[in-house]
């Protein structure tokens, strides 16, 4: 939970006890002589309790079913007779009494939605049963933009529980702004993810079944092995599904790069792999380390070089994994690498080190990017390392 949603559930704690003696209820659970606190602690201990239920509906956004998992929530805080949540144009849900004002709710609101200002009104039922008599409406806003209102019903006008009900609508207002930031993460994610799958060059698709092709008939159970990487490779790049893989996946998948490459290059490219069990389960974001090899390859083949050594390594450290992936290619200056790493120019060689390097910082923090030693013809060694754990972190 953010600071300032903390401080609104502090706020609203205090509130709500206070308007549940005002109204006759009580927001709190009776206490028992074993209980220590006063009255207070114990309304901001239950508010947070309730808070913390009705959050993850609300990180869904502003549905009809994050609305109707967390509108009881939502009234338990409050208290009140009924509550109703609403997007700009319908009822998403109704909880408590008095269902028939439903259809006539967002007559009230129009204004509401229109400036983002809270109202107050009489319910005006003509129905003498009906507890509900006066409503306060909240508008719940995002980054400046209306998406719906919070409405509580009681039987009559309390100032207490419109301030309540504006602190409940803040708090949600919060979880709504998580939610878009989320949404927004997950739409940059797949961006970077698109981005990295549209650099893997057609140029390598056609040479990989070019030299697929040129096995059939001299040897066609290697050109059936090499079709069959060909499908898992290009089966595990374009996948829909998992912002995040295994270090053991995301291995496989290249070895399979490495088999077409070399079905292709031959005796020119020599690769060698030391990786330690243990690190094999180790979750990591999708397509991290697939860019890397592919651009040692690039380097270490280019110009006049005749035979290049790639060599790659998963190695237990400790609490993290640590990957190094290192070429004797021809390198680039040092300048050069930091203009890519800042995302100046050069962004058909340096989108795969640039992208990776900002997922691994976005995921694990600053700690975390690439490390990258390399000089003129000097090749280049790029080592990252990953921790075992991170909540939110789990390979699929």
């Amino acid at each position: 939970m953010t600071g300032a949603g903390a401080a609104v559930l502090v706020v609203l704690a205090v509130l709500l006890f206070g308007a549940g003696l005002l109204l006759g209820r009580r927001t709190a659970r009776p206490l028992r002589p074993s209980d220590v606190g006063t009255p207070v602690e114990h309304a901001t201990f239950e508010t947070l309790h309730t808070a913390s239920l009705a959050a993850p509906p609300l990180r869904a956004g502003l549905t009809e079913e994050s609305a109707r998992r967390a509108a009881r929530r939502l009234r338990s805080l409050l208290g009140t007779d009924a509550l109703c949540l609403t997007d700009r144009d319908r009822v998403l849900v109704w909880d408590g009494a008095g269902h028939h004002h439903g259809k006539d709710v967002l007559e009230h609101l129009k204004v509401l939605l229109d400036t983002g200002r809270g109202t107050a009104f009489d319910s005006g039922c003509a129905d003498l049963d009906c507890p509900l008599r006066w409503a306060v409406a909240v508008p719940l806003t995002v980054e400046n933009r209306v998406l719906g209102a919070l409405v509580a019903y009681a039987p009559r006008e309390s100032a207490v529980l419109a301030r309540a009900a504006g602190e409940v609508a803040r708090w949600v207002c919060v979880q709504l702004e998580l939610a878009e930031l989320d949404r927004s993460r997950t739409q940059l994610i797949e961006a970077e993810i698109k981005a990295l799958r549209a650099q893997i060059s057609p140029h390598f698709i056609f040479n990989s079944l070019a030299a697929i092709a040129s096995f059939v008939r001299t040897d066609p159970e290697q050109a059936r092995e090499l079709l069959l990487e060909f499908a898992d490779f290009t089966r595990y790049s374009f996948r829909q599904h998992g912002e995040f893989t295994t270090l053991a996946d995301e291995l496989h998948s290249i070895d399979q790069y490495l088999a077409l490459v070399r079905a292709r290059f031959g005796e020119r490219l020599a690769v060698t792999l030391q990786v330690a069990p243990e690190v094999l389960p180790v979750a990591l974001p999708f397509l991290c380390l697939q860019p890397l090899v592919e651009n040692a390859v690039k380097h270490g083949l280019e110009g006049a070089v005749t035979r290049s050594r790639i060599t790659i390594s998963a190695l237990d450290a400790g609490s993290e994994a640590e990957v190094v992936i290192e070429d004797d290619g021809t390198g680039m200056e040092p300048e050069r690498l930091r203009r890519i790493l800042r995302g100046e120019g050069d962004a058909s060689t340096g989108i795969g080190l640039l992208n990776v390097d900002e997922r691994l910082r976005q995921v694990y923090g600053d700690d975390y990017g690439l490390v990258i030693e390399t000089g003129v013809g000097a090749g280049m060694k790029i080592t990252l390392r990953l921790p075992k754990y991170r909540a939110g972190v789990h390979g699929s």
